[in-house]
C-alpha cells in the first residue's frame, strides 16, 4: 500500500507574503478530505525564523476533522515544540528533522549533532507518553553539499542508532542537493535489506529532471512512503543553499496511475485541492 504524505506546511513556509489564516484553514481542510495517509498541517517554530508558520496553532484549532481519515502531522524542532504539539488533540503525528550534517543543523535548528540526537529522544519520549506517532526525518540523507562527512555506511550507522532508540519511521530527504535515480535506488536497497523493521520514506526535493526514473528507483527498491507538495513548492529556507522545490503531488499521482498503482486518494477531491492551491500560493 502506498502512503502519500501531503505537506501544505512545506509548500507555504517559503512564501514571503503572509497567507491569511482563513485561506490556510480552507486549503488544509480541502486537503484533509482527499484521503492522504498524513497531512502536515503546520510547524511549531519561531515566528521570527519562519513568519509564515506563526499562526500554526490557530490553523490547527480550526481543522475540520469530521469523517477525515488523514492523520494531521506537525513538525517541531526542539523539546518545547514537542511538548506543545503532543498536547494538541488534533495532532496525531509529530515529526522532527534530524541530520548528521553539522553544517545543516547549524543553519536549520542552531544545534549540534549531539543536540539533535538528544532532541530526537526527548520528542520520541513525549510521543510515546501521549500516544502520538513519531516520524524522524534524516535531512541530507543522500549526500552533503557542505563538505561534511557523508557515506552510505554513515547513514546506516545513524539509522541503527535511531532504530535502537525506538524510532520506527524514517523518511530520507536530500533537502538542497540534487540526486539521481541510481543513488536513490542503492540507498533504499541497502537500508531496506539491513533494517526491514523500519518504515523508510522518500522526501524528495527535485527540479523534476529524470523524475520518473527517481520514483521508479525508490518504488522498485521497496519504498512505499512518499512525501509531496501540491504544486511542488517549498524547500528548506534555512538550509543555507538555494532551495529545491518538493516532489509535486500531481506528478507523483500521475506516475502511480501510469504504473497501475493505486494512490489511495479521492481524485475528485484532489483536483479541488489543486484549484485551491492556486488561490493560496499565487494570489
Amino acid at each position: 500500500m502506498i502512503r502519500i504524505i501531503e505537506s501544505p506546511r512545506e509548500g507555504m513556509q517559503g512564501i514571503g507574503p503572509l497567507i491569511p489564516t482563513d485561506r490556510k484553514v480552507s486549503f488544509i481542510n480541502a486537503i484533509l478530505k482527499c484521503g492522504f495517509d498524513t497531512v502536515e498541517v503546520g510547524s511549531i517554530v519561531s515566528p521570527k525564523v519562519i513568519p509564515q508558520m506563526a499562526d500554526s496553532l490557530e490553523v490547527i484549532s480550526r481543522l475540520d476533522l469530521d469523517s477525515v481519515t488523514s492523520k494531521p502531522m506537525v513538525l517541531v524542532v526542539n523539546k518545547r515544540g514537542g511538548e506543545i504539539a503532543s498536547g494538541l488533540d488534533q495532532v496525531k503525528v509529530i515529526s522532527y528533522p534530524f541530520s548528521f550534517s553539522p553544517t545543516f543543523l547549524r543553519h536549520n535548528v542552531n544545534a549540534t549533532v549531539e543536540d539533535s540526537l538528544k532532541a530526537t529522544g526527548e520528542i520520541l519520549n513525549l510521543c510515546e507518553k501521549t500516544g502520538k506517532e513519531f516520524v524522524c526525518y534524516i535531512s541530507m540523507a543522500f549526500g552533503n553539499p557542505y563538505d561534511d562527512p557523508w557515506s552510505l555506511d554513515m547513514l546506516c550507522q545513524w539509522v541503527e542508532t535511531l532504530k535502537n532508540m525506538g524510532v520506527k519511521t524514517i523518511p530520507l530527504s536530500n533537502v538542497a542537493i540534487e540526486i539521481d535515480a541510481p543513488k536513490i535506488g542503492e540507498t533504499f536497497m541497502v537500508l531496506l535489506r539491513e533494517f526491514p523493521e523500519v518504515e523508510f520514506g522518500l522526501h524528495l526535493h527535485t527540479d523534476n529532471h529524470g523524475l520518473s526514473r527517481k520514483l521508479e528507483a525508490a518504488y522498485r527498491n521497496g519504498c512505499r512512503r512518499f512525501d509531496a507538495v501540491i504544486g511542488g513548492l517549498g524547500g528548506c529556507p534555512m538550509a543555507g543553499k538555494e532551495m529545491l522545490g518538493n516532489l509535486d503531488t500531481g506528478n507523483l499521482v500521475h506516475w502511480l496511475d501510469s504504473n497501475g498503482i493505486d494512490p489511495g486518494i479521492d481524485l475528485n477531491r484532489f483536483l479541488e485541492a489543486q484549484v485551491k492551491a492556486g488561490e493560496v500560493y499565487y494570489t
